[in-house]
């Protein structure tokens, strides 16, 4: 079938072109090569969940999943009968909320040619959708002629990661969402607006997660030597590949960085050292690019940086005046590229350059150290994300690591629990956590479902990761600020940690030819399990609790070693096949006695204790609680009444009378 409009064959050979209109000439660029990255392909089709109506009447389809793709429908009907297609994520008031698309129309129009029963389906475009408004149908409509059909590389599925948490699971399952729905020809950060670019930052945080989810190797390199042209051709790293922007001409840390990071996280996941060969001129030219700047203080300071980008308490429009200063995230960056480019000399032979930029790498970290941290080991800013940054990158090591990881975890629990943290700190704070012994800390973290969270979006009904923490806010309006993605996978990079450290499975040698097998089993979880489909074969890696032990389970494949680190302590290597061992589990905290004295800090490190208050405060006035939540610093050296006895006397006898049933139920 065909729309009225459209020439018969015109897309076969011989076809007769006049009237067309002629190419237009333009600059000469890059000779095009071969694709080496998956063609994009409908990957899945999916049918229409529920027929809506909205309050003006329009016909909504809910397909149950923000996706990527386009809509195929079977219309009968008169010639020159006008179909109109409108697509948006996300309801807002019973209506198509479409204020996030800005100027996108996201609209497709098909008339009907009037020949009986046509099918069709847009061939140059696709919407990011969970919703579509059909209007101008002819006849009855019926919901099962309409499928939304999944666009995106056709990548083949490598990893899996489930837990007895379903919340968690769902928030894993968004993650796998947001990146089939942005790894289509090129990373990008949102498929649905008036952008869809391959930004650099987005991929960067990422990549970790998308090489364990996907086999994303041919993908990513291919877009690596795009970013490479790029920088040849601007003298920098663009803000985005394609650079559309022009935006070459300013260095920004974590977004440039990404000409480092990612072939080493390509090599280290996929064991491809053919992209540190290609890649290594680009990944000396950023880090020649910024040591010029840095100069001899070693540190980059004072120009445009988007820091930890979208950091929950910077204002709406203003994404990036984070708490984390700006200067610091750079010249932490400027280290972890300077340290990696050092390591990747060293894989390529390079001796001289790998002994060159390892001094150099250790001359920023003293210099960052210098010049960020007393002599205590509190951070100058001192929030989350430069306690991570420090950990995580190794600027930090030994005791002044566990300092700044105790550090860490108390300012986690002074905001409650709730992410403080934005695209450079998110993918790292639990890791910082966990590295540090603060497992527990990091397992409220990630379970939180008061906003900001990352189950905060799960609670709201998301199915793939947001923009912003809050782009659906409490009361189901959408977020005011001008960027409210609800399909951008950056924020999802924490389960990179479900994987490696919940889970349990990582590589320890390029390419899992070895395995690191360290399961750390998340209090409050009864069990987890990973599986990584490798080079070698399947590697899983799964622990279950029960009865106070723990029972660990991992399959090491065909020609594969792996390093084994148990919950209690015990190291090992055990070869090729199955395998199981049992350790004693860690027990739960006893439960201390409560009362309106107990410190803020008590309080909230008892999760049962801390909704025992908050309900206590909504009986009241939920208005009254929720200020309370949001407010409170949970501090050690404050006690529970001097947050509230202010407020109100009914408050306080409240609270009182849930903390005592508390106290008797527990036999305290």
């Amino acid at each position: 079938s065909r729309n009225r409009r459209t020439p018969p064959a015109w897309s076969t050979p011989g076809v007769r072109t006049d009237g067309w209109v002629p190419a237009l000439p333009g600059d000469a660029a890059p000779a095009p090569g071969p694709r080496t990255g998956p063609a994009v392909r409908v990957t899945e089709s999916v049918p229409v969940a529920a027929v809506l109506t909205s309050p003006s009447g329009r016909t909504l389809l809910d397909f149950g999943q923000n996706l990527v793709g386009r809509l195929r429908i079977r219309v009968q009907g008169p010639a020159g009968t006008v179909v109109t297609l409108r697509h948006a994520e996300v309801l807002e008031d019973g209506e198509l909320g479409v204020r996030p698309l800005r100027v996108a129309k996201a609209t497709d129009t098909y008339t009907l040619a009037g020949t009986g029963v046509e099918e069709w389906a847009p061939a140059f475009t696709f919407h990011g959708f969970r919703y579509a408004e059909v209007s101008g149908w002819p006849g009855e409509f019926d919901p099962a002629d309409v499928t939304a059909e999944v666009i995106g590389s056709d990548m083949v599925r490598t990893g899996w990661f489930e837990c007895s948490d379903p919340m968690v699971n769902r928030l894993h399952e968004n993650v796998v969402w947001g990146m089939r729905g942005n790894f289509l020809y090129l990373p990008t950060d949102c498929p649905q607006r008036d952008e869809r670019l391959g930004w650099t930052g987005d991929i960067q945080v990422f990549s970790p997660t998308a090489s364990y989810l996907y086999d994303c190797d041919g993908f990513l390199a291919s877009w690596l030597v795009d970013l490479a042209l790029e920088q040849e051709h601007a003298g920098g790293v663009p803000f985005i590949v394609p650079d559309v922007l022009d935006s070459a001409k300013v260095p920004a840390a974590a977004w440039g960085d990404v000409a480092v990071i990612l072939p080493w996280v390509l090599y280290q996941r996929f064991g491809d050292l053919g992209v540190l060969e290609v890649q290594y001129p680009s990944m000396k030219g950023w880090v020649d690019q910024v040591l010029a700047l840095a100069g001899d203080r070693y540190l980059w300071e004072g120009g445009f940086q988007f820091g930890d980008w979208v950091d929950p308490d910077a204002p709406p429009d203003l994404p990036a005046k984070a708490k984390a200063d700006p200067d610091l995230v750079a010249s932490a960056y400027l280290y972890r590229s300077t340290d990696l480019l050092a390591r990747s000399a060293a894989v390529l032979g390079e001796e001289s350059d790998a002994a060159h930029y390892r001094a150099v790498a250790e001359q920023v970290r003293q210099a960052w150290l210098a010049e960020y941290v007393t002599a205590a080991g509190r951070i100058l800013s001192d929030a989350q994300t430069s306690y991570a940054l420090a950990i995580e990158f190794g600027i930090a090591s030994g005791d002044l690591a566990q300092r700044m990881g105790e550090r860490l975890a108390w300012l986690v629990r002074r905001d409650g629990y709730r992410i403080s943290t934005g695209f450079v700190g998110t993918p790292l704070v639990t890791d910082a956590l966990s590295r540090t012994g603060h497992l527990r800390q990091a397992g409220r973290l990630l379970t939180q479902t008061e906003c900001p969270s990352w189950l905060y979006p799960v609670t709201m009904g998301a199915t793939t990761i947001w923009e912003r923490w809050d782009s659906l806010l409490e009361d189901g309006s959408i977020n005011p600020g001008e960027m409210t993605s609800f399909n951008h996978y950056a924020l999802g990079a924490v389960a990179d940690w479900l994987h490696r450290v919940v889970g349990g499975l990582a590589p320890a040698a390029p390419g899992y030819r070895r395995l690191a097998v360290a399961p750390q089993p998340l209090p409050g979880m009864e069990w987890a399990s990973a599986r990584h489909d490798t080079p070698y074969g399947p590697a899983t890696v799964g622990w279950r609790r029960a009865d106070g032990r723990v029972t660990i389970t991992a399959t090491v494949p065909p020609n594969a070693t792996a390093a084994v680190r148990l919950p209690d302590g015990q190291s090992f290597d055990v070869a090729t096949g199955t395998h199981e061992w049992v350790v004693d589990d860690v027990p739960d905290p006893a439960p201390a006695r409560l009362t309106t004295a107990t410190s803020l800090a008590a309080v909230m490190d008892d999760p049962v204790a801390y909704r025992t208050v908050v309900d206590a405060f909504t009986r009241i006035d939920p208005a009254v609680a929720r200020d309370f939540m949001r407010r409170t610093a949970w501090v050690p050296n404050q006690p529970l009444f001097g947050a509230f006895s202010l407020i109100s006397p009914a408050v306080v006898a409240e609270v009182e009378a849930g903390l005592a049933a508390l106290n008797a139920g527990r036999g305290v």
